[in-house]
């Protein structure tokens, strides 16, 4: 029941996006694609560089074409213009993704996104991002990205799963589980660590380092099980404790020495 909830959801939400592409001629949409950087990229400066230094907007405009050929049976034409297309843009996009409008993939270099990928309006993707598969399944295999979802640099987006309208993904994530609204996941496997409302816009340097909170607890716990045993049985560890600090200082000495 719920497998088929999901597939009734990626499919009402792939509908509605190419239901808002036919509202716009080719001309149009390439148009709406070229304003874009003007909203995500404060380094632009002006509408020259487009032509020149945002392989995104091209990477995202070849798939225009592509994936319009593509949908009217034109397949090995298609495939034909998006192989030429990432030689230039160093993108791998499948001519059947279906991508909504105002799309922006920052940089773009090592981005690849799979043939049964979904994302709705006003996405930004960085760099290095990988939404793909996890099955040889003939079916809906890769991520469904919502609304105003950003994607970190890096980050592995993969599966049937929905990243959620206003959520965000750290960089170097790797998610295989959905991301509900408003939330970011970060990690290996990702976890969703907050829910934000107010702010949509991921902040690289605003997120915890997870492994670090990790290691704290776990050194916390131990620290209070070692004194628990002190005080109920009355265990003398400082011997052991004196020559765990001295494998410890070894340690950093090797590893300032490799740095060096």
């Amino acid at each position: 029941m719920r497998e088929q909830e999901d597939k009734n959801i990626h499919e009402q939400i792939k509908q509605r996006v190419l239901e808002e592409q036919k509202k716009l001629s080719l001309w149009k949409q390439i148009k709406e694609d070229f304003s874009v950087p003007k909203l995500n990229d404060p380094a632009l400066d002006s509408s020259f560089e487009l032509f020149f230094n945002y392989p995104g907007v091209w990477a995202i405009i070849n798939h225009r074409l592509a994936n319009r050929l593509y949908l009217k049976g034109w397949k090995k034409l298609a495939r034909a213009i998006t192989g030429f297309g990432s030689l230039f843009t160093k993108t791998d996009i499948h001519p059947a993704a279906t991508i909504g409008r105002r799309v922006f993939i920052d940089h773009a270099i090592g981005v690849v996104i799979g043939a049964t990928t979904i994302i709705e309006d006003d996405v930004l993707i960085y760099q290095g991002v990988t939404l793909g598969g996890v099955s040889l399944d003939k079916g809906k295999r890769h991520p469904t990205i919502r609304s105003n979802a950003v994607i970190g640099s890096g980050a592995k987006v993969l599966g049937n799963i929905i990243i959620d309208k206003n959520s965000k993904v750290g960089a170097n994530s790797v998610v295989v589980c959905n991301v509900p609204k408003n939330s970011t996941a970060v990690g290996v496997p990702a976890k969703i660590i907050k829910k934000d409302k107010k702010n949509c816009k991921l902040a690289h340097d605003d997120l915890p380092d997870i492994n670090k909170e990790m290691f704290k607890y776990l050194i916390e716990r131990i620290h209070i099980l070692e004194e628990a045993l002190k005080e109920e049985d009355g265990i003398d560890v400082s011997d052991k404790d004196k020559k765990l600090e001295e494998d410890y200082n070894k340690f950093i000495n090797a590893m300032n020495s490799i740095k060096k």
